[in-house]
């Protein structure tokens, strides 16, 4: 039991780096401190409790959460500083060593945060507690609600592929679900508290059923009857995970948005054999091909990974051209990082820095391109786009489904509704259209 007397009038703030479960996962942190007596901190004010959801993805991230926990300090002086997420459970010791951190939480211990707070008195030295990856077996739900549109709906976590280069699993633990039933219960909650949209989120989600002996098929059959919700998107699948059932059930389903999120990692087969990756390029242009057969205006975004070890030039320049072949909207780059107790690190060849930066300028660039080209596509038509927030105070963003940003002068009443917009020119940095409410 809780005292929430210790609680009573404390202030907190919560800051997120890394992936789209961790917002869910905060969020819901956020939620329990506030039944408990804990209010987010108001611009000026000084936290009583600051909490950092932490990503490990690359040694920049590690880098970025470690400025972060600092900053938050600096910022807000004696708070009681609470560290979590996937760098706390893999490097707990190493963010405990920063002064005035007070607890770093690993994964097992993410959601019992209330039972580690104590009477939020400043400790001597950083306290870790945390539990071995084989612990890391309850699914905890997490569902974000800071947005007052777009909802991140948790489904799974945990990932059991052993990707050469990945810490993930050994962060997040094995692979496990909440049950149809319960996700579904969740969505009408949303859906009831007037959210319009949510995105599926997890580690490996296509993996969804794994201890419930569902499939994720039927999670989304599932969703898609729930009313009140006008979109669901499906974020980061993998591709041997994206069935064609998946794909031919989208391009008919009443609320599933025609939007992909793919990993390629590698357009050379070489380079995702090194990787352990559970695909092959055929496999992975079939399944692009696909959607775009039967979805033409699917917004397919595509990871890619540059300069991992063992990627030759050559191996590059087949990754490339692959690329360069398929009907893609974005790529979304990210440069290999070394990560301790990774498989990678057996492999010999090296990219340096100098080759991975010109990698990824090359990527980017062709990214910038091929969406451009897409948004370019559409200009002129009347799309459905469901309005978000304001961007500028004197601007307000919103996606139509297919995932093109839009936006048109501010007007409250907007917020959270879809309305029908006339697709027009580029903004002036040519990173959204501006639209025209028909």
């Amino acid at each position: 039991m809780i005292d929430n007397t210790q609680f009573e009038n404390k202030t907190a703030v919560y800051f997120t780096l890394g992936c789209k479960l961790n917002f869910a996962e905060t969020s819901t942190i956020g939620k329990m401190l506030n039944e408990h007596g804990v209010r987010p901190v108001r611009k000026g004010e000084k936290a009583d409790i600051c909490v950092v959801n932490t990503c490990s993805v690359t040694e920049l991230a590690d880098k970025k959460c470690r400025q972060v926990i600092r900053k938050l300090i600096k910022e807000h002086p004696g708070a009681y500083v609470v560290v979590t997420g996937c760098y706390a459970q893999l490097k707990g010791q190493e963010i405990a060593e920063i002064p005035e951190v007070d607890i770093v939480l690993g994964s097992n211990q993410k959601m019992d945060i209330l039972a580690h707070l104590g009477d939020l008195r400043k400790k001597q030295k950083g306290e870790v507690v945390s539990s071995s990856k084989n612990d890391l077996k309850k699914f905890v739900h997490s569902c974000s609600s800071d947005d007052r549109t777009r909802h991140f709906l948790k489904v799974q976590d945990g990932c059991d592929y052993y990707c050469t280069y990945c810490t993930i699993p050994n962060a997040r633990g094995n692979s496990r679900n909440g049950t149809i039933e319960e996700l579904v219960a969740q969505a009408k909650k949303v859906a009831a508290e007037g959210g319009k949209e949510i995105v599926l989120t997890g580690v490996n989600i296509g993996d969804f059923g794994r201890t419930t002996g569902e499939t994720f098929f039927e999670l989304i059959q599932a969703l898609d009857n729930v009313e009140g919700i006008d979109r669901f998107r499906i974020s980061s699948i993998e591709p041997n995970l994206l069935t064609d059932e998946i794909i031919r059930f989208v391009a008919g389903s009443k609320r599933f948005a025609p939007h992909f999120h793919i990993p390629l990692q590698s357009g050379s087969d070489d380079v995702l054999k090194l990787m352990r990756r559970r695909y092959d390029t055929a496999l992975f242009a079939h399944k692009v091909q696909l959607i775009k057969e039967i979805i033409p205006d699917a917004f397919i975004g595509i990871d890619v990974i540059v300069g991992s070890r063992g990627e030759t030039e050559e191996y590059f320049e087949d990754a490339y051209r692959f690329i360069e072949s398929l009907d893609f909207a974005q790529l979304h780059v990210f440069t290999y990082s070394e990560r301790a107790n990774t498989q990678a690190l057996k492999i010999e060849h090296v990219v340096t820095p100098q080759e991975k930066q010109q990698r990824s300028k090359r990527l980017l660039d062709l990214s910038d391109e091929r969406q451009h080209q897409f948004y370019q596509k559409y200009q002129g038509e009347i799309r459905k786009v469901l309005f978000e927030h304001s961007s500028s105070g004197k601007m307000m963003v919103g996606f139509t489904e297919n995932y093109i940003k839009v936006q048109v002068p501010y007007q409250e009443e907007l917020i959270n509704t879809t309305q029908s917009v006339s697709l027009q020119e580029f903004n002036g940095d040519k990173t959204l259209l501006n639209g025209s409410l028909q």
